[in-house]
Protein backbone atom coordinates (compact mmCIF):
# COMPACT_ATOMS: atom_id res chain seq x y z
CA UNK A 1 0.00 0.00 0.00
CA UNK A 2 2.99 2.36 0.78
CA UNK A 3 4.96 1.59 -1.97
CA UNK A 4 1.60 2.53 -4.58
CA UNK A 5 0.92 5.49 -3.11
CA UNK A 6 4.52 6.04 -3.08
CA UNK A 7 4.31 5.76 -7.03
CA UNK A 8 1.61 8.02 -7.52
CA UNK A 9 3.09 11.15 -5.84
CA UNK A 10 6.49 10.51 -7.81
CA UNK A 11 4.63 10.13 -11.16
CA UNK A 12 2.62 13.04 -10.40
CA UNK A 13 5.47 15.11 -9.96
CA UNK A 14 7.10 14.08 -12.94
CA UNK A 15 3.87 14.99 -14.93
CA UNK A 16 3.59 18.42 -13.68
CA UNK A 17 7.52 18.52 -14.22
CA UNK A 18 6.73 17.75 -17.73
CA UNK A 19 3.71 19.91 -18.19
CA UNK A 20 6.10 23.42 -17.12
CA UNK A 21 9.11 21.96 -19.68
CA UNK A 22 5.93 22.26 -22.00
CA UNK A 23 4.68 25.51 -21.20
CA UNK A 24 8.50 26.68 -20.83
CA UNK A 25 8.81 25.61 -24.54
CA UNK A 26 6.12 27.49 -26.28
CA UNK A 27 6.80 30.82 -24.14
CA UNK A 28 10.19 30.67 -25.30
CA UNK A 29 9.22 29.51 -28.89
CA UNK A 30 6.84 32.67 -28.88
CA UNK A 31 3.65 30.09 -29.62
CA UNK A 32 1.63 30.92 -26.76
CA UNK A 33 0.31 34.26 -28.75
CA UNK A 34 0.32 32.38 -31.84
CA UNK A 35 -3.19 34.15 -33.12
CA UNK A 36 -4.69 32.18 -36.25
CA UNK A 37 -7.30 34.48 -36.96
CA UNK A 38 -7.98 36.93 -40.17
CA UNK A 39 -4.69 39.13 -40.71
CA UNK A 40 -3.51 41.08 -43.82
CA UNK A 41 0.46 40.93 -45.36
CA UNK A 42 2.60 44.06 -45.03
CA UNK A 43 5.90 44.33 -46.88
CA UNK A 44 9.02 46.53 -45.35
CA UNK A 45 12.33 46.65 -46.14
CA UNK A 46 15.00 47.58 -43.87
CA UNK A 47 18.67 48.06 -44.77
CA UNK A 48 19.71 45.70 -41.41
CA UNK A 49 17.26 43.86 -39.36
CA UNK A 50 20.19 42.82 -36.61
CA UNK A 51 18.79 40.00 -35.11
CA UNK A 52 15.11 40.56 -35.87
CA UNK A 53 13.51 36.32 -36.57
CA UNK A 54 10.33 34.99 -37.65
CA UNK A 55 7.43 35.36 -35.09
CA UNK A 56 9.21 38.35 -33.53
CA UNK A 57 6.25 40.43 -32.54
CA UNK A 58 5.00 43.52 -33.98
CA UNK A 59 3.62 45.99 -31.64
CA UNK A 60 1.90 49.16 -31.50
CA UNK A 61 2.19 51.46 -28.20
CA UNK A 62 3.29 48.30 -26.69
CA UNK A 63 0.08 45.88 -27.78
CA UNK A 64 1.06 43.04 -29.82
CA UNK A 65 -0.81 43.63 -33.38
CA UNK A 66 1.07 40.73 -35.28
CA UNK A 67 3.60 38.71 -36.37
CA UNK A 68 6.90 38.72 -38.23
CA UNK A 69 6.09 35.84 -40.99
CA UNK A 70 9.08 36.10 -43.38
CA UNK A 71 12.19 37.40 -43.88
CA UNK A 72 14.07 37.30 -47.35
CA UNK A 73 17.13 38.90 -48.72
CA UNK A 74 16.61 41.01 -51.98
CA UNK A 75 19.08 40.73 -54.69
CA UNK A 76 17.13 43.96 -56.52
CA UNK A 77 17.87 46.20 -53.69
CA UNK A 78 20.08 44.31 -51.33
CA UNK A 79 18.55 44.69 -48.26
CA UNK A 80 15.86 42.70 -46.11
CA UNK A 81 12.36 42.23 -46.82
CA UNK A 82 10.41 41.48 -44.20
CA UNK A 83 6.72 40.27 -44.20
CA UNK A 84 4.57 40.55 -41.57
CA UNK A 85 0.44 39.52 -40.43
CA UNK A 86 -1.12 42.36 -39.00
CA UNK A 87 -4.12 41.24 -36.92
CA UNK A 88 -7.19 42.39 -38.76
CA UNK A 89 -8.69 43.91 -36.28
CA UNK A 90 -5.87 46.62 -36.47
CA UNK A 91 -6.19 48.92 -39.21
CA UNK A 92 -2.40 51.34 -39.95
CA UNK A 93 -2.69 54.47 -42.18
CA UNK A 94 -0.47 54.36 -45.45
CA UNK A 95 2.10 56.85 -43.55
CA UNK A 96 3.00 54.50 -40.83
CA UNK A 97 6.53 54.28 -39.55
CA UNK A 98 7.73 50.85 -39.18
CA UNK A 99 10.79 50.43 -36.77
CA UNK A 100 13.12 47.44 -35.22
CA UNK A 101 13.24 47.82 -31.66
CA UNK A 102 14.84 46.09 -28.78
CA UNK A 103 13.13 45.36 -25.69
CA UNK A 104 14.71 46.36 -22.64
CA UNK A 105 18.66 46.57 -23.09
CA UNK A 106 20.00 43.64 -24.92
CA UNK A 107 16.40 41.90 -25.43
CA UNK A 108 14.69 40.18 -27.93
CA UNK A 109 13.96 42.38 -31.17
CA UNK A 110 10.65 43.05 -32.58
CA UNK A 111 8.83 45.73 -34.95
CA UNK A 112 6.99 48.83 -33.70
CA UNK A 113 4.63 50.51 -36.14
CA UNK A 114 3.76 54.36 -35.07
CA UNK A 115 0.69 55.26 -37.29
CA UNK A 116 0.73 58.72 -39.10
CA UNK A 117 -2.03 61.00 -39.78
CA UNK A 118 -2.85 59.98 -43.69
CA UNK A 119 -6.72 58.75 -43.82
CA UNK A 120 -6.29 55.88 -46.09
CA UNK A 121 -5.20 52.93 -44.77
CA UNK A 122 -2.72 50.03 -45.44
CA UNK A 123 -4.43 46.48 -47.00
CA UNK A 124 -3.34 43.42 -47.97
CA UNK A 125 0.15 43.18 -49.69
CA UNK A 126 0.94 46.94 -49.37
CA UNK A 127 4.22 48.23 -48.78
CA UNK A 128 5.67 49.88 -45.82
CA UNK A 129 7.14 53.19 -46.93
CA UNK A 130 8.55 54.09 -43.56
CA UNK A 131 11.35 52.20 -42.40
CA UNK A 132 14.11 52.59 -39.50
CA UNK A 133 16.34 49.43 -39.33
CA UNK A 134 18.01 48.27 -35.80
CA UNK A 135 20.39 49.51 -34.13
CA UNK A 136 23.78 47.49 -34.34
CA UNK A 137 25.90 48.07 -31.52
CA UNK A 138 29.12 47.11 -33.45
CA UNK A 139 28.34 49.80 -36.32
CA UNK A 140 27.96 52.11 -33.16
CA UNK A 141 31.03 51.90 -30.87
CA UNK A 142 33.12 51.70 -34.76
CA UNK A 143 31.39 54.95 -35.51
CA UNK A 144 32.45 56.32 -31.94
CA UNK A 145 35.80 55.32 -32.37
CA UNK A 146 36.25 56.68 -35.87
CA UNK A 147 34.95 59.33 -34.67
CA UNK A 148 37.64 60.05 -31.66
CA UNK A 149 40.39 59.21 -33.90
CA UNK A 150 39.40 61.74 -36.20
CA UNK A 151 39.40 64.57 -33.79
CA UNK A 152 42.95 63.89 -32.99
Amino acid sequence: MQRTIMDFWVGLFVMTGMGALLILGLKVGNLTTYNTGESYTLIGNFENIGGLKIRAPVKSAGVVVGRVTDIQFSLETYDAVVTVGINAYYRFPKDTFASILTSGLLGEQYIGLSPGGDEEMLAEGDKIMKTNSAMVLEEMVGRFLFDKAAED
